[in-house]
């Protein structure tokens, strides 16, 4: 069997994101998307013993009474990586994500022009929402680092775990880790108002608590980037409001009108003729047309506006996978498997 260091080294050198450590099974690897094996060979549970104590360290203990522990590990030569341990049938199994060694810039990622204005906000809210695995926390650090390379000021950041480290440029940067400098997104927000920010990262907003000093920090004109699990910005919307009660529901979405700036949703489908993968994007920039929608509890028309303001740079979801069709970068397939209504995308797809 092959140590730790050896396994993350050769799913490295393939390219992998993600490896999978399960008694029983042999290690896994995902490349481009798809579970593979990384080697023959089965784990058995002294073999993922072995290894959860090598990643956790002097964390196995917690998450051994606990049952699972998120954390960050650098291995140096190989990746940066954020783990996950946690028991399942009496075993230990790992989740590893091989972060990328350096931060990408927007161009590299081939995101929108759009999504380069977000950087220049002073203040407001800007949510990258999409499912796990789909390169939310990429596109974060990119647009942070264009910040911290293009004007002054101070970022803070709450993650769990830290994923990429920045090196200051023009920016100080503190990046506060969840259960290591501070014990919850909540509390750690709370500080954060404190410390004099410009630029705020929120890793994930979780709860009521969290939204509430986030939209505070927005109105008190700070610029305030956060993550969100879901699918469209109209979701978004909804996914912040509904965790509030029924009685202050029409005050937030009040909050939410004046301090919501853009939403960009992504997607993370496999190139049509190489390797890799390549980030679909819905972007909503908020106009005073959609403010008014947020303000109304008009949600579902969101989609119908993003259609029709393509000159702000807003985009839907299924016009960015058309998009990728037409510049024949993803198949007509993958990209209608992706499609938010796939029988207008089917329809659409006899115009090209």
């Amino acid at each position: 069997m092959l140590t730790l260091t050896q396994l993350l080294e050769k799913a490295h050198t393939l390219r992998a994101s993600d490896v999978h450590l399960v008694c029983g099974l042999p290690p896994k690897c995902r490349i481009d998307g798809a579970v593979t094996d990384l080697t023959e060979d089965a784990l058995t549970a002294a073999d993922c013993e072995l290894f959860a104590r090598e990643l956790a360290g002097d964390g196995y203990e917690a998450m051994a009474s606990i049952g699972e522990l998120d954390m960050a590990r650098t291995f140096p030569g190989i990746a940066r990586t954020r783990v996950n341990l946690f028991r399942q049938q009496g075993c230990v199994s790992a989740a590893i994500r091989l972060l990328s060694d350096h931060i990408p810039s927007l161009e590299e990622l081939s995101l929108p022009p759009a999504v380069a204005d977000f950087a220049a906000y002073r203040s407001g809210i800007v949510l990258v929402t999409g499912e796990t695995g789909s390169g939310k926390s990429t596109t974060l650090a990119a647009l942070l680092d264009r910040i911290n390379h293009t004007r002054p000021g101070h970022i803070i950041t709450l993650e769990d775990p830290i994923e990429y480290i920045y090196t200051p440029d023009r920016c100080v940067i503190n990046q506060r880790e969840i259960g290591t400098d501070t014990r919850s997104y909540a509390d750690g927000l709370r500080a954060i108002l404190r410390e004099d920010p410009d630029v705020i990262l929120i890793g994930e907003m979780r709860d009521l608590n969290t939204i509430e000093t986030a939209l505070t920090a927005a109105e008190t004109g700070h610029l305030v980037f956060a993550t969100l699990h879901t699918n469209s910005a109209a979701d978004a919307i909804d996914r912040m409001v509904n965790v509030f009660p029924d009685g202050r529901q029409a005050q937030i979405r009040l909050q939410l009108s004046t301090t919501l700036r853009a939403v960009l949703s992504q997607q993370l489908l496999p190139k049509r003729a190489s390797a890799g993968r390549i980030a679909a994007c819905e972007i909503m920039v908020v106009t005073d047309a959609i403010r008014n929608l947020i303000r109304e509890a008009k949600t579902p028309q969101i989609d119908s506006f993003i259609t029709m303001d393509s000159r702000s740079g807003s985009v839907t979801m299924d016009q960015s996978l058309r998009r990728l069709v037409q510049d024949r970068v993803v198949s007509f397939d993958t990209a209608l498997s992706y499609a938010r209504d796939r029988e207008a995308f089917r329809s659409a797809a006899q115009s090209y």
